[in-house]
C-alpha cells in the first residue's frame, strides 16, 4: 500500500490515507515520514480523510468490510478498488516481472531490481521489503520509479490476488501452506501461471510442476540456471553459473536460490552473466532480512522479518552457519495463521532448534482483524514442550531482553523474528543494549 501510494505520488496525484496505528496512539513512523515528504496526507482510520472530492478507495485484504473508511466510501458513492486491482492496472501498462512464491518475493525482487538497474534497464520497482540501496538514497525504499517501461513487483498469493496479474515474466520462488490450504494455495498459483508470458520455477521445490504449463527452470543442482561449486558460511555464499563466479553477502541457501531466480530472470531480458554477477555481488539486502543490530563480545543480534514456518527455518540454518548457538524469539502476527499453521510451526521449530539454542516464543501480535476464539502462542508453545524443545512462553514481552541478555554467551547468534508489528526492530534493539551494557559494566 505504501508504495502503490508513493508511486501515485511520485506522478503527481494527490494521494491520502489512513493508518489504524495512529488510532492506537502511534505518533510517527519512517514510512508516515517518507509519504508526508512526497505530498501524501495521513489521516487516523477515521475517515477524515476521505471526502467528495476522493477519486478511488483503495484497501487491503485486512480491512473488514464494515469499516468506517469503506462505509464512508460507499455513502459518497465513491469507487472502492483493492491494491490488487491497482496494481494490475500498473502489471498490464508495463513490461511486469512478478515474484510470485511462499517466501523470497521481496528479496528476490530486490535482486532483480539492482541487476536491471546495473544492466542500464532503467526499471521501476513495487515490493513489500524496503531495500538498502534505495534507502541510502534516500527513498523510503520499497518503490522506484524508473524511465523504462519495465516494472518490477512481488505477486502476493496471501488472499489469492495474483491471480489478477498479467505479467510478461512470472517467477514461482516455492509453494507451502501459509495464509491458506495448500490446495487453495495451488489453484491461485496454476491461474498465475497461465496469466504469464514466460513462466520461471524452481525446479528442486515440490508442487511447482504440477501447476505449471511450459516452464523453464532454475535451481541449486538442477534447472536451466543453476549453482555449481556451492559453498556457503555464515556471512554468505560463493558459486558459479556457467563458469562465471557468483558471491552474496547473505547467509543461507534460501539467499542463493533467490539469485538463482533473479539470475534467470534477468537473463530473459538479455543481460549478460558478468553484469548479473557484480550486481549480486553488491547486493545490500532488504530490510528486517537478517539485518545485523550490533555485535558485541561475539555476541551478534539480528533482526528478520521470518513469520511463517517456511521463512523460520530458513532464518535459524542461516544462524546456525553463523554461530555457534541461536537464542531466536518469535513474535506471530496472526491469530488465523497460528490456527493454521500449529502444527507446521510446531513440526518446523522442532527440527531447527538445536537442544543447546534457546527460544522464546512471543504472544500474538493483533494486527487487526477478526480473532478466531481461544487461539493464543500458547498453542505452539504446548507442542514444543512436549517435544522436549527448549522454549519459553513470553507472555509479557518487555522482560523477555533482559532474559534473553542474560542468557548470551560469545559465539551466540540472537535473533529476533516476526512480522507486521513495526517495534520489532526497537525491541530488537533493547536485547543489544542489554547485552552491551552487562558486558561493558
Amino acid at each position: 500500500m505504501s508504495a502503490l501510494a508513493q508511486l501515485h505520488a511520485m506522478a503527481g496525484e494527490e494521494v491520502t490515507g489512513s493508518d489504524r496505528l495512529i488510532n492506537r496512539g502511534h505518533t510517527q513512523l519512517s514510512v508516515w515520514t517518507a509519504l508526508k515528504k512526497l505530498g501524501v496526507k495521513i489521516y487516523p482510520q477515521d475517515g477524515s480523510g476521505i471526502d467528495k472530492k476522493t477519486d478511488r478507495v483503495i484497501l487491503t485484504s485486512a480491512i473488514e468490510p464494515d469499516n468506517i473508511e469503506i462505509t464512508k466510501a460507499k455513502d459518497l458513492n465513491i469507487s472502492i478498488l483493492h491494491r490488487s486491482e491497482m496494481l494490475a492496472e500498473q502489471v498490464k501498462n508495463s513490461f511486469t516481472i512478478a515474484i510470485s512464491g511462499t517466501s523470497g518475493k521481496s528479496t528476490t525482487a530486490a535482486m532483480l531490481f539492482e541487476i536491471l538497474r546495473r544492466a542500464g534497464k532503467e526499471p521501476s520497482l513495487i515490493t513489500g521489503g524496503l531495500l538498502s540501496s534505495l534507502q541510502e538514497e534516500g527513498y523510503y525504499g520499497n518503490v522506484y520509479k524508473g524511465k523504462s517501461d519495465i516494472l518490477v513487483i512481488e505477486a502476493d498469493e496471501s488472499d489469492g490476488t495474483l491471480v489478477n496479474y498479467h505479467p510478461k515474466i512470472g517467477i514461482m520462488l516455492n509453494l507451502a501452506k501459509d495464509h491458506k490450504e495448500l490446495d487453495v494455495l495451488k489453484g491461485y498459483f496454476q491461474k498465475f501461471s497461465i496469466n504469464c508470458g514466460v513462466f520461471i520455477i524452481n525446479e528442486e521445490e515440490k508442487g511447482l510442476k504440477e501447476i505449471a504449463g511450459q516452464y523453464k527452470t532454475f535451481g541449486l543442482k538442477k534447472g536451466q540456471t543453476r549453482a555449481q561449486n556451492l559453498k556457503t558460511t555464515g556471512f554468505g555464499s560463493i558459486f558459479t553459473i556457467d563458469n562465471i563466479p557468483f558471491k552474496i553477502k547473505l547467509p543461507g541457501e534460501h539467499y542463493v536460490k533467490n539469485a538463482l531466480a533473479a539470475t534467470a530472470a534477468a537473463r530473459e531480458l538479455g543481460v549478460d552473466l558478468q553484469t548479473i554477477s557484480q550486481a549480486l555481488a553488491d547486493f545490500k539486502g532488504v530490510y528486517r532480512r537478517f539485518n545485523t543490530v550490533g555485535a558485541v563480545n561475539n555476541i551478534e543480534v539480528i533482526d528478520d522479518f521470518a513469520h511463517n514456518p517456511h521463512k523460520i527455518s530458513a532464518t535459524l540454518k542461516a544462524a546456525h552457519l553463523r554461530g555457534k548457538r541461536v537464542l531466536a524469539f518469535f513474535q506471530p502476527h496472526a491469530h488465523a495463521s497460528v490456527q493454521l499453521l500449529h502444527k507446521e510451526f510446531i513440526e518446523e521449530l522442532s527440527k531447527n532448534i538445536k537442544a543447546k539454542d534457546k527460544f522464546w516464543l512471543g504472544e500474538i501480535y493483533y494486527a487487526g482483524g477478526s480473532v478466531p476464539e481461544g487461539v493464543s502462542s500458547k498453542i505452539i508453545y504446548d507442542g514444543l514442550k512436549k517435544k522436549k524443545i527448549p522454549v519459553k512462553f513470553a507472555a509479557k514481552r518487555e522482560k523477555a531482553p533482559a532474559d534473553i541478555a542474560k542468557a548470551a554467551k560469545p559465539g551466540d547468534v540472537v535473533l529476533v523474528l516476526g512480522a507486521r508489528d513495526p517495534s520489532l526492530t526497537d525491541f530488537a534493539k533493547q536485547i543489544f543494549k542489554k547485552i552491551q551494557t552487562r558486558f561493558i559494566d
